[in-house]
């Protein structure tokens, strides 16, 4: 066989591997990339950038209705997607996630301090549908619930995307 068709067969089958490779990595994120969000209509968790702003768009339809959550095992082990549930979803105010939104895109500090921001985060229990502010009793407790152990004593852990 002459050399030069042994060259352009290597080329060839690189060309095919590379093809190969990025197929099997696209559509993978680097781990710390991803959050959980739950969508409330649809009742599931689902992953999207960590750095995008609640609410969001959910997994079912136009509406906005896809909160950060704080996924948990109720056994400990996160690896085991069968235990995993949300602790409680989190949003923004209309205003905060206005202002957060201008933070990324412009790359300057966010324009509202972390304790005034703090008025404008909620979180809820499922259960439920108030929203409380994280500077208040309630919220504080609503954080609180997730880390009590089960009946046989089993920490929870909490889980990464």
């Amino acid at each position: 066989m002459k050399p030069w068709i042994k060259s352009i067969a290597a080329v060839g089958l690189a060309g095919v591997a590379a093809v190969l490779i990025v197929r099997l990595v696209a559509g993978r994120h680097a781990p710390g990339e991803l959050g959980f969000f739950y969508d409330v209509s649809a009742g599931r968790i689902f992953t999207a950038s960590r750095v995008a702003v609640p609410p969001i768009r959910g997994v079912d339809g136009p509406d906005e209705d896809g909160f950060r959550a704080i996924v948990v095992s109720t056994n400990g082990r996160p690896h085991d997607k069968r235990t995993w549930k949300v602790a409680y979803p989190e949003k923004f105010s209309p205003e905060l996630k206005r202002r957060t939104e201008e933070a990324q895109k412009t790359g300057e500090a966010l324009s509202m301090g972390r304790v005034e921001a703090q008025g404008h985060r909620f979180v809820r229990r499922l259960t439920e549908s108030q929203w409380h502010a994280m500077n208040s009793a309630e919220a504080e407790a609503v954080l609180a619930e997730w880390r009590q152990p089960a009946p046989d004593g089993t920490e929870p852990t909490l889980c990464i995307p």
